[in-house]
This record gives C-alpha cells, structure tokens and sequence, in this order.
C-alpha cells in the first residue's frame, strides 16, 4: 500500500505518495495537510525536505526516484523529456513534440502534461504556448500556481504570459 506525506507550500497543500519503485504521485490543493501519516519513509521524508528547499529557493533540480509504472508509454516519453528542462528556462509543446520525433504531436504532449502526476518533480509548469502563454496547470489555482512557479524561477509573467 502506497504511503503518503502532506506539507504545506507556497501554492498550497502537497501531498506525495510513494510506492516501492519510487515518488508515484503529488497532489496540490487547498486543503490542510492532514496528520495520516505520523513516520513517513524515508523517501517520503526526503521528498518533503526536496520540495521545501525547492520553495525556499535552495534547490534547482530534484533527485528522487519516479515509479513510472503508473503511466502509459507516451506520458513517460513527454514526461521524461520535460524533466530534462533545467529550472529557469522554458519549453513549448511543440519543441516537446519536435524532441520526440513527433512533430505534430503537440496536442498529444499537452494531454500528456495535463495529467503529470508528478507536477513540480516532473517540471510540467516549464511547458508554455507557442506564444508564451501559460496554459493550464494542475494544482489548486491552476495559472496562478503556474505563474508563481516560474516567477520562482526567475521568469516575468504579466497576465498569464510570460514576459
């Protein structure tokens, strides 16, 4: 059975699950973190201590373990190549797509995105239109969580654009 660990963050509550392969989900929402789970694992411990270096402007890159088992193969291709995006830069689903060999795939990689399980670990929030518009996110206040992110990580987002 998987175990998890909830914590706050700037963007609200995250609550992360672990498997024996690895990290295999975190959910961000508004609600307060429960106390489930008095010992969390180690992983679980490590992960929480990741995320809030993260936040804290201490940490630019994670290295924990991802059980991909819970995911198709053309999620762990988009995703795996959006972990590659290095904090502070940026890419658009059609660069993703055209990296994939795939380059008309840009919807496919956009669906993909929208159904990260791993949001922030798997850095989906580096993914922008064409445009440099944000597009949608899956944590609580979606856009809005999204442009925080960025703006973290050093980017200018003027009405849900980057700048």
């Amino acid at each position: 059975m998987p175990e998890f660990i909830q914590f706050t963050s700037p963007i609200g509550t995250i609550t992360a699950c672990s498997a024996d392969s690895g990290i295999s989900r975190i959910d961000i929402g508004n609600e307060e973190p429960a106390d489930a789970l008095v010992s969390p694992n180690e992983l679980l411990q490590r992960c929480k201590q990741e995320f809030e270096e993260y936040f804290s402007g201490q940490r630019k890159s994670f290295d924990l373990p991802i059980d991909w088992l819970v995911m198709p193969r053309f999620q762990v291709d988009v995703l795996r190549v959006t972990l590659t995006i290095p904090f502070g830069s940026v890419r658009t689903y059609s660069e993703i797509a055209r990296e994939l060999g795939k380059p008309g795939a840009s919807r496919a990689v956009g669906k993909a995105l929208a159904q990260n399980p791993l949001p922030i670990l798997i850095p989906c929030h580096r993914v922008v239109a064409a445009s440099g518009h944000l597009t949608g996110f899956s944590a609580a206040d979606g856009i809005v969580s999204k442009a925080w992110l960025l703006q973290l990580e050093g980017h200018h987002v003027v009405a849900e654009k980057l700048a």
